[in-house]
C-alpha cells in the first residue's frame, strides 16, 4: 500500500545536471557571481529579490523589446504592480523565434483527431501560415486592442489563429466547441469581439456534433461582430451556412501570398497591453474576464516551460486539453522552449482506453500531461502502457486539474515507467500558470507537489494571517508576480478584481485553495476553499448551473457543490427546491441534465439530483455553498456553519442528515487529509500578517 509522502523517485545525477534549472544556476554563478547550492536557496532568492530574479530572466532568455524597460517592477503593491514598464514586446514573435534557427522541416505541431489522421506542421509552415493570417486580419480591419475570439476545437487552425491575432496586437479569447450558446455568449459578449473563428462541429467518442446552429446563435448575440471565419471541420466539403452573410471560409482566408519573415511587422506593444482574455468559472454572476499582458505572460511562461517543465528544443509535449481551458494556452507556450507540441481533438479513450499512450509512443512524447480522472480510467481498465508501448523517450508526467493522490503517482511508476519524473502542478486561470509545481533536481514523494515555483511567494496562512507549516491553510501569495491579471475586463475601478482575490487579506493574493507546505517545502493541495466547482479537472462556476436550472418552470431554487473524494474522485450533487405541484421524477431529472448539457457542457451535468425543502442562505442573501460542501465532506456542523448567520437556520439540517445517511458517495478522507477540517476561512476575518509586511 502506497503511503503519502513515500519517496518514489530521485533524479539521476546526469538528468539533474542537464536540467534547465541547473544550467540557469550555473549561468548565475558565472555571469552574476551568485552561488546557489540547490533549488531551495534559489527559490528563496527569487522571492526575496523580485527585481534581481525577474530581471535576470529577461537577460537569460534574451527577451526582445524595441525599447528598454525603466524598471523590472515599480512597487510591491498588489494589485497594481507594473512589470517591465517602458518595454515593447510581442508574445507571438517569441513563440516563433525558433523558426529562424531550427531546421525548416523540423516538426513543431503534431496533430490528430477523430476526424483527421495524424499529421504534422513544421516550423517553416507554422510561421508562414501565421504571417498570412495576420496579414489578412489586418486587411479585415483588425487593429491593436481589437478582440478576436474562437469557437474552435484543438486543431492547428486554432493555434495559428491565436498566434496571428497576438502577432498584430489584437486580443485573443477562445471557448471550446462543446460549450453551449449561453455559456459562450456570457463570455464573449463581455469583451465585444470583432472577429469570430468558428468550426462547424466536432466528433467525440465516434459521435458527430454539429455546431452550425450554435455558431449562428452566438454570432447573433455579439453585436460588435464584423466577420465570421468558418472552418468546415466536421464536413470539409461543406460551404458556410447560407444564412451567414459574408462569412469567409478558412481556406479562402489562408489563400494568400507568402509573407517573408524579414518583411513581416510584428506589433510591439506596451508592458500593459492585453495579450488575451481568459475566463473564470463564474461562481457569482458572469465569469470574470481575466486580462493578461504580453510581457507578464512572456516572462512567466519562459520560466515555467524551462525550469518547471524542463522543456528543450528536442522535447515533445502533450497535454490532453480543450481550447476552453488555460492548459491549452500553456501547451502552446511550450513553443517558447523550441519544443514540439501534440494537439489531439476527441475522446481520450475512444476507440480504446490506450489511445493516448499509443499517440505518445508513436510521436516520441517526452512530457505527457493529463488529469487525475484520466489515470483513474486507466486504472479501472487495468491498463499497463509499459507492457504494450515503447515509451523510452518519455521523461516526465504532468498531472494537473485536480489534487493528485499517492495512488495516482504509484500507478505511473507501476504501469508506465520506473525512471520517470512524475509531477503535479497547481495554479489557475487567474495567472495562466502555476503557483506550486515541479523541479527536475528534486525527488518525488507520493502525492506531494515538489515545491513552490520560482518567483512565487506562496504561503499557507491561518484565518488570522499566521504562517502555517505542516498544517492546512489558505494558499496566499504575499508578493506580486508578472502574470497577475492586469485587470478584469469592464471592471471599473477594479472593484471585482479586489473582491475576488484581496477581500480577505488586503494586499495579499488569496487563491481560494487549501494548501499544506511541509518542512522540506513539499506542497499538498486539498481542494477549493471557496465554492468553485472542480469538475474532472475543469473549474465550473455555480452561477453557470443556477442560470440554467432555475429557468425551468418546475424549479424554484437550487444549490450545487462538488466534493473532492478519496482516490481523486469527485461527487457533484445538485439540490433543487421545486415549485408547488411538481415532483422530481426521472423525466424532470433528464430534462435538467439535458438543459445543462446543451447550455453548458457535459461537465455541467451533476452526478445526482435531489429535491429538498429549503436552500440555506446567509443573512446577506448568499447561498451557503461552502458550508454545505464542508458538511458533505464530513466537517462537523459547528465548524462548517453558524446558524446565527443564516436566514433559515433549519435548512442546514437537511445536509447534516444527508452526510450521515447518504450511500451515494463516500466522503471519508484518508487520515492525512483529516487536518483539512481544522482550518476554516472566515470570509471577512481581520487581515493580519505576523511579519508585518502586508495588511
Amino acid at each position: 500500500m502506497i503511503e503519502e509522502g513515500q519517496l518514489l523517485w530521485t533524479p539521476r545525477p546526469e538528468f539533474a545536471r542537464a536540467s534547465n534549472v541547473a544550467c540557469y544556476i550555473e549561468w548565475l554563478r558565472v555571469y552574476k557571481g551568485m552561488n546557489f547550492p540547490d533549488y531551495h536557496t534559489l527559490r528563496q532568492w527569487s522571492v526575496d529579490n523580485l527585481e534581481g530574479f525577474w530581471g535576470s530572466l529577461w537577460e537569460y532568455f534574451e527577451v526582445r523589446s524595441t525599447t528598454p524597460y525603466t524598471s523590472v517592477i515599480d512597487s510591491r503593491t498588489m494589485p497594481g504592480a507594473k512589470w517591465f514598464e517602458g518595454s515593447r514586446v510581442n508574445y507571438a514573435e517569441h513563440l516563433l523565434r525558433h523558426e529562424a534557427c531550427a531546421d525548416a522541416a523540423k516538426t513543431v505541431l503534431h496533430h490528430s483527431s477523430e476526424l483527421r489522421p495524424a499529421a504534422c506542421v513544421s516550423w517553416a509552415e507554422l510561421g508562414a501560415r501565421v504571417r498570412i493570417l495576420a496579414t489578412r486580419l489586418r486587411t479585415l480591419g483588425v487593429r491593436p486592442g481589437d478582440r478576436v475570439v474562437a469557437y474552435m476545437p484543438n486543431v492547428p487552425e486554432t493555434v495559428i489563429a491565436m498566434m496571428a491575432t497576438t502577432a498584430i496586437g489584437a486580443i485573443w479569447s477562445s471557448a471550446a466547441p462543446e460549450f453551449g450558446v449561453k455559456t459562450v455568449v456570457e463570455r464573449f459578449a463581455q469583451i465585444g469581439p470583432k472577429i469570430l473563428f468558428a468550426a462547424d462541429g466536432y466528433r467525440f467518442a465516434g459521435k458527430d456534433f454539429s455546431r452550425a446552429a450554435e455558431v449562428q446563435a452566438i454570432a447573433s448575440n455579439l453585436p460588435t461582430l464584423e466577420q465570421v471565419v468558418w472552418l468546415p471541420y466536421l464536413d470539409p466539403t461543406a460551404p458556410a451556412p447560407a444564412n451567414f452573410s459574408g462569412a469567409l471560409l478558412w481556406n479562402d482566408v489562408m489563400d494568400g501570398a507568402d509573407v517573408p519573415r524579414a518583411e513581416f511587422r510584428y506589433e510591439y506593444v506596451a508592458h500593459d497591453h492585453p495579450l488575451w482574455v481568459v475566463f473564470s468559472s463564474g461562481t457569482t454572476g458572469l465569469p470574470k474576464a481575466i486580462v493578461h499582458s504580453h510581457v507578464g505572460a512572456l516572462v512567466e511562461h519562459y520560466k515555467l516551460t524551462a525550469f518547471h517543465l524542463n522543456l528543450k528544443p528536442d522535447s515533445t509535449m502533450f497535454f490532453y486539453t480543450t481550447t476552453g481551458w488555460m492548459m491549452w494556452n500553456l501547451l502552446v507556450s511550450a513553443l517558447l522552449a523550441g519544443s514540439a507540441i501534440v494537439l489531439y481533438d476527441g475522446s481520450p479513450t475512444y476507440p480504446g482506453v490506450d489511445l493516448l499512450w499509443k499517440l505518445a509512443a508513436d510521436l516520441g512524447v517526452t512530457s505527457f500531461g493529463a488529469s487525475p480522472t484520466f489515470v483513474q480510467i486507466m486504472e479501472r481498465a487495468g491498463l499497463r502502457p509499459s507492457e504494450t508501448y515503447d515509451l523510452s523517450r518519455l521523461e516526465s508526467i504532468i498531472v494537473s486539474g485536480a489534487p493528485s493522490t499517492p495512488e495516482i503517482f504509484d500507478w505511473f511508476y507501476r504501469c508506465v515507467k520506473q525512471d520517470l519524473w512524475v509531477t503535479s502542478q497547481s495554479g489557475g486561470t487567474e495567472l495562466c500558470s502555476g503557483f506550486v509545481g515541479a523541479a527536475p533536481t528534486l525527488p518525488v514523494y507520493a502525492g506531494e507537489i515538489q515545491t513552490r515555483m520560482l518567483g512565487m511567494d506562496v504561503h499557507a496562512w491561518s484565518d488570522d494571517g499566521h504562517e502555517l507549516v505542516d498544517a492546512v491553510g489558505e494558499l496566499v501569495v504575499t508578493s506580486p508576480f508578472p502574470s497577475m491579471p492586469i485587470r478584469l475586463w469592464n471592471d471599473e475601478g477594479g472593484c471585482r478584481y479586489h473582491e475576488s482575490y484581496f477581500d480577505v487579506f488586503p494586499g495579499v493574493w488569496r487563491q481560494g485553495d487549501f494548501i499544506k507546505i511541509n518542512a522540506r517545502g513539499g506542497c499538498y493541495i486539498y481542494g477549493r476553499s471557496d465554492s468553485t466547482l472542480n469538475r474532472h479537472g475543469v473549474r465550473i462556476g455555480t452561477a453557470e448551473i443556477y442560470r440554467v436550472v432555475e429557468q425551468l418552470p418546475e424549479i424554484a431554487d437550487s444549490l450545487v457543490v462538488c466534493c473532492e473524494l478519496p482516490g481523486g474522485r469527485f461527487f457533484m450533487p445538485l439540490f433543487v427546491r421545486l415549485k408547488p405541484g411538481y415532483a422530481l421524477d426521472d423525466a424532470l431529472r433528464a430534462r435538467i441534465n439535458a438543459r445543462l448539457r446543451d447550455d453548458g457542457s457535459p461537465r455541467h451535468v451533476p452526478d445526482k439530483i435531489y429535491a429538498i425543502e429549503q436552500i440555506p442562505y446567509t443573512l446577506t442573501g448568499k447561498k451557503m455553498e461552502v458550508p454545505v460542501r464542508k458538511i458533505l465532506m464530513g466537517w462537523p456542523l459547528e465548524k462548517a456553519a453558524s446558524r446565527d448567520a443564516m436566514v433559515n437556520p433549519s435548512a442546514i439540517d437537511t445536509f447534516v442528515r444527508f452526510a450521515q445517511e447518504s450511500t451515494d458517495y463516500d466522503w471519508r478522507p484518508r487520515d492525512s487529509h483529516a487536518c483539512a477540517a481544522t482550518t476554516i476561512r472566515r470570509p471577512n476575518g481581520p487581515p493580519h500578517n505576523a511579519s508585518g509586511r502586508h495588511g
